[in-house]
Order: structure tokens, then C-alpha cells, then sequence
């Protein structure tokens, strides 16, 4: 796999963080885990739900030697996710999330939570449009 980063650009590289002062090219060339700078979460952005168990995978993703406090914080996270919500869209998704995280995919784990953040965004707008009057 080829990566081209920018100058000043960082990243992440089982569990190292690189830097690069210049404009590169990198190919790695076996498996494995990995996060550009674009695709890293901050602490302050894991402001949803889905967002907070974006940023545990990630910080599996990112320390891969020492997973054990993440993976049951993940767990925990998980099974509240799935006690909250109804829809298929978001179960099924949490499904595969959690093969995903299971199989160490960590990566495709964070690629589908992505594509969940639509879901959940409508969800929380739907939510906010309910009147307290509806909701009893």
C-alpha cells in the first residue's frame, strides 16, 4: 500500500506516531495498522455516542500492546449502544462493528463507524424534534 503525505502531516503507525518534513511517498509493504492525521479523532470531537466508541477503537488502533483497558471500555460502550438503540440500520451496523473489533480489523472497525455517523446525526435531529408532549 502506497501513502503520500504532506509536509508537517503525522502518521500513526502500530502505535508510532511518524512525522514528515517534507512531501513522501510511503509504501508499506507488509500488514499493518495504521491512521492517517485526517482520520484521527480527537478527545473533545468524541461528543456522541457513536463518536466516544469511534475514539476507543482508535485508541485500540493506535496502541495496539496494550489494548485491554480500551477493549473493556469498548465493551461496556458496545452493549449500552446496543440497549439504546431500535433502528436495523444502527443494530446491523454495530453488528459488524463489533466483528470487526473482535477480528482486530480496527481500521475497517473505524471506516464503518463512520458511515454510522449519518445514522446517528438523523437519529439525535429526529430526537431533538420531538416535543417533551409527544415523548409522554
Amino acid at each position: 500500500m502506497k501513502i503520500s503525505l504532506r509536509a508537517g502531516e503525522r502518521i500513526y503507525i502500530n502505535g508510532a506516531v511518524l512525522r514528515v518534513d517534507r512531501k513522501v511517498s510511503v509504501e508499506l509493504v507488509n500488514d499493518v495498522m495504521f491512521l492517517l492525521e485526517g482520520q484521527v479523532m480527537q478527545a473533545s470531537d468524541a461528543t456522541t455516542a457513536l463518536r466516544q466508541l469511534y475514539f476507543i477503537v482508535q485508541l485500540m488502533l493506535m496502541n495496539p500492546t496494550d489494548v485491554g483497558d480500551a477493549a473493556a471500555l469498548y465493551a461496556q460502550h458496545y452493549a449500552a449502544l446496543c440497549a439504546v438503540c431500535e433502528g436495523r440500520e444502527m443494530l446491523d451496523g454495530l453488528g459488524a462493528i463489533h466483528e470487526l473489533v473482535g477480528a482486530t480489523r480496527y481500521f475497517e472497525a473505524l471506516k464503518r463507524i463512520r458511515a454510522l455517523f449519518p445514522v446517528e446525526q438523523a437519529i439525535l435531529a429526529g430526537a431533538a424534534n420531538v416535543s417533551p408532549v409527544e415523548a409522554a
